[in-house]
């Protein structure tokens, strides 16, 4: 029996998810679209076998086939990396990073990690997440003048506190981030360093953005961003915290590994070996570029004055609307964005002065600079006519029309 007949409800949601990714303009920049063989891999059956432990040294028997994936998924990362050891296992890049914190790190013991209103994670020691509950986390963030990372103040907090780790790496930050200045300011202080690769991977993968691989003890990442793969996470470390690492993993956060989803991750990890893969990057980043213009000469101001790598971030403070708002307006109009604090943030999270924007997920469909433009007029267009529904629902109509030029899971709505 299919899913149409047996659970109509749950069928029908899944459609309409798939026409909203087909029709709509899909701009956040934490989301991409995978290909048909990782949605394959994803709904395997080895989503049927427990596999607690790692390749050759399970706790169930029958693990012959799912070893042969994970160490396929592991070779692989390895490969695209340039790194001494993986652990393909983290359910989510959160997960990845709680396991690096729980290996390098005793409760309590002090971290430096980035603000979240200047562009850092959660999992970067917020208060409301494990990492600042469990860790004594000091921010540091950007300069107010050009909201660049502020290394002097990096530097100046890792002299006084002497943390045990310096975590690195953001969710909404427009910039090349320099991992060899913080290598620098953790040897100083005799500090680990921990890098949080989750939004660029695929660009470093690609040579568009250095690679931390050889300046941190600990680099983790998502595999859903840019690296387009399957919602899911990694960490890769040197070979002398291995043990330390897996062992945190598995038993020590997890239980047993989605092998449907490390799968999924291993077929990934094979497209991004391929030379499309890297066009693919240099489109993205060649889009967030066009896409940062276009909005500036619209006057409007971007967090940094642009970007360097696939996402910005829209600064509405001088504008009468709030992040909240903007998202609204443009969701109504048919474009996925969503709402994000700004260096110095004067608004609560829930309303924000800002919106982040990326490209990855557009660019997957083929559209290039000619869309960014028109990407450009429409958000344009959908913000300073935001309180006008029939101007909104025009601009979902451009959007269905264009997203219509460039089909990429149109096949699935008729399954």
């Amino acid at each position: 029996m299919s899913l149409k007949n047996f659970d109509p409800d749950i069928y029908e949601a899944i459609r309409l998810e798939t026409e909203r990714q087909e029709y709509k303009l899909e701009l956040i920049a934490s989301e991409n679209l995978v290909s048909e063989e990782v949605i394959e891999a994803t709904g395997s059956v080895l989503t049927n076998k427990y596999a607690e432990g790692y390749p050759g040294k399970r706790y169930y028997g029958g693990c012959e086939h799912v070893d042969t994936v994970e160490r396929l998924a592991i070779e692989r990362a390895r490969k695209l990396f340039g790194c001494a050891h993986v652990n393909v296992q983290p359910h989510s890049g959160s997960q990845a990073n709680m396991a690096v914190y729980m290996a390098a790190l005793k409760p309590g013991e002090t971290v430096l990690g980035m603000n979240l209103s200047h562009g850092g994670h959660l999992t970067h020691g917020s208060p409301v997440n494990f990492s600042g509950q469990l860790y004594n986390v000091v921010f540091y963030g950007v300069r107010k003048d050009d909201h660049r990372i502020d290394m002097d103040q990096v530097r100046g907090l890792a002299r006084r506190l002497r943390p045990k780790m310096i975590v690195v790496g953001a969710s909404a930050y427009p910039r090349i981030i320099d991992f060899k200045a913080f290598r620098e300011a953790a040897d100083e202080v005799g500090a680990v360093v921990m890098v949080d690769i989750a939004h660029i991977a695929g660009l470093v993968v690609a040579g568009l953005h250095p690679s931390p691989v050889n300046e941190a003890e600990f680099v983790t990442t998502t595999t859903h961003k840019t690296l387009r793969g399957p919602r899911s996470g990694m960490i890769m470390c040197r070979e002398e915290f291995a043990k330390a690492v897996d062992k945190m993993i598995f038993p020590g956060i997890q239980g047993g590994p989605l092998m449907h989803v490390i799968a999924a991750k291993a077929v990934a990890f094979k497209e991004a070996m391929q030379p499309a893969f890297v066009e693919y990057q240099k489109q993205v980043v060649s889009n967030a570029k066009v896409l940062s213009i276009e909005l500036m000469n619209r006057g409007y101001d971007l967090v940094s004055g642009g970007t360097d790598n696939h996402l910005m971030l829209v600064d509405l403070t001088k504008r009468e609307i709030t992040g909240k708002e903007a998202e609204e307006a443009l969701v109504k109009a048919g474009i996925t964005v969503n709402k994000n604090t700004i260096p110095f943030e004067t608004r609560s999270p829930f309303v924000t002065s800002g919106v982040r924007i990326g490209v990855p997920a557009a660019t997957t469909k083929g559209m290039k600079e000619a869309e960014m433009k028109q990407i450009a007029a429409l958000i344009d267009r959908a913000l300073k006519d935001s309180a006008s529904e029939e101007s909104l629902a025009s601009i979902k109509n451009d959007v269905r029309e264009l997203c219509a030029r460039f089909p990429f899971y149109r096949e699935r709505m008729t399954v």
